[in-house]
């Protein structure tokens, strides 16, 4: 059952759809004489290779780029249509000095394909098949320019027509997807950060020009006035979308889940306004305004659900980093550690009421509760309660290092199958690190991983690295 979303809006939530990524394929006019046809023979061979990749993306091949003007008509065209990155691919030999200046003003993330047409060398080669498959030494002309102009770019070799190039370009155009979209990404902070909360703040104008995001403040009066405004339609439509999703708690009254649709409602309604992607409210700010009657747990939770960033206590960083992970590995879920148990080398994760209900465990309901939460000081927040689904999990946490150096941590493990917890009105499960609570907790804590953090199904590490390798952030491991 989809999740309504009764406020007019354009918006298509990136990770719902693939990568749009421009192909350019690089070669020269010196070949002509000697091979009549080449030109088309490896405009054919480009076509092929982005055929052979539908599955993994949306894909614009541009004409095969013989000079300057080519390469930057081409570019120009892939960043006017929107595209997420640009794979190189030689053709040929290209001299990169043609494509030079281009590199040194890419504004879309790189990879370069270092793939040739056939994947094997043959006896029956002779010169034409030489020229055709002779792309490695360009790739190496063309990498060299962009490593002197300080270009982050993925390199993938391998055969094109295999699977595992299939799957490392997928990975790239995830990757490609989820930086061109922290970009363009907005943050809206509802009131303030949580005070003395240090591993939270980043000097946002380092942020804006390292990462792309930008964070827009919005008053809690805002939201205040949009949930008043609302039209009870909407409200009851929300409501009665949550009666078939969820195990809804009897002892809710409709007072209380009124009130929590306008809240979900009008914080969308905002962020729709704003044009923000993601967002952070911080319990204090809600609670010391005056005019609310409790916090908007359950609101984060089905946000996250529909493709929002979120992150409690005003954190734009993890507000950001759960936000790309939607657009990385699909379904990105904020938390945090609560307590370890060794017994078990894991670790308890959840967080004060809010969390990403895409990953809840499918041989259980998810609930939502009259819960009641003395932080904040306003009455019961209606909340929705799960356990995380079992199985291989990732960790990531964006870490600011003062100016333009940031840094991510991540861990891989799994979710384990606990015994349930059933006084624990949050959601919750318990990780366990690849490495060992031991070792990954001494190395985590030494990179300076912080408390705020987002978790994805399936072992996303190495979609992380490259991330990293994109955004030219430091990766950690632990």
């Amino acid at each position: 059952m989809p999740i309504p979303n009764p406020t007019p809006s354009d918006h298509e939530p990136i990770k719902d759809r693939r990568p749009r990524i421009g192909l350019l394929g690089i070669m020269q006019p010196l070949y002509d004489d000697m091979i009549p046809g080449i030109t088309e023979r490896q405009a054919d061979y480009a076509a092929q290779v982005a055929a052979s990749l539908s599955e993994t993306a949306e894909w614009t091949v541009s004409p095969p780029v013989r000079g300057r003007a080519d390469a930057e008509r081409a570019v120009r065209e892939f960043e006017a249509a929107g595209l997420d990155g640009v794979m190189v691919v030689m053709l040929t030999y290209g001299p990169s000095l043609r494509v030079t200046r281009l590199f040194s003003q890419m504004r879309l993330p790189v990879a370069l394909a270092n793939i040739q047409p056939d994947p094997a060398v043959s006896p029956s080669w002779d010169m034409a098949d030489m020229t055709y498959n002779q792309g490695i030494h360009g790739a190496q002309d063309t990498a060299n320019a962009m490593v002197r102009a300080g270009l982050p770019f993925e390199v993938i070799t391998g055969e094109w027509q295999s699977a595992e190039f299939t799957a490392r370009v997928d990975r790239w155009a995830r990757a490609a997807r989820a930086v061109t979209a922290l970009r363009s990404l907005k943050v809206g902070v509802f009131g303030y950060p949580m005070n003395g909360m240090g591993d939270a703040r980043v000097d946002e104008t380092a942020f804006l020009r390292k990462l792309g995001p930008e964070i827009e403040i919005i008053a809690p009066g805002a939201l205040h006035r949009t949930m008043a405004e609302l039209p009870a339609e909407a409200v009851t439509e929300l409501m009665e979308w949550e009666d078939g999703a969820f195990e809804v708690d009897e002892r809710l009254s409709k007072e209380e889940r009124e009130d929590h649709a306008r809240m979900q409602l009008g914080i969308e309604r905002l962020l729709e306004a704003t044009g923000c992607g993601a967002y952070s409210t911080h319990f204090d700010a809600i609670g010391e305004d005056g005019r609310f009657a409790r916090l908007p747990m359950a609101a984060a939770s089905t946000l996250m659900a529909k493709g929002y960033g979120f992150a409690g206590e005003g954190d734009v960083l993890a507000a950001s980093v759960v936000y790309a992970g939607h657009q990385l590995a699909g379904d990105g879920h904020f938390t945090e550690m609560y307590a370890m148990d060794f017994p078990t080398d894991s670790i308890l994760m959840s967080h004060m009421g809010e969390g990403n209900w895409k990953v809840a465990r499918d041989d259980e309901p998810i609930r939502l509760i009259k819960r009641p939460l003395g932080i904040g000081g306003l009455d019961d927040p209606p909340t929705i309660v799960f356990r995380y689904q079992p199985g291989p999990a990732t960790l990531a946490s964006l870490v600011a290092l003062g100016g333009e150096r940031f840094r991510l941590v991540v861990a891989e493990g799994e979710v384990i199958d606990a015994p349930e917890l059933p006084d624990l009105e949050m959601p919750y499960g318990q990780f366990q690190p690849a490495t060992g609570v031991r070792t990954c907790m001494d190395a985590w804590l030494r990179a300076g991983g912080t408390h705020h953090m987002v978790m994805n199904t399936g072992a996303r590490a190495e979609d992380w690295r490259v991330l990293c390798e994109l955004a030219d952030i430091e990766f950690v491991q632990v």
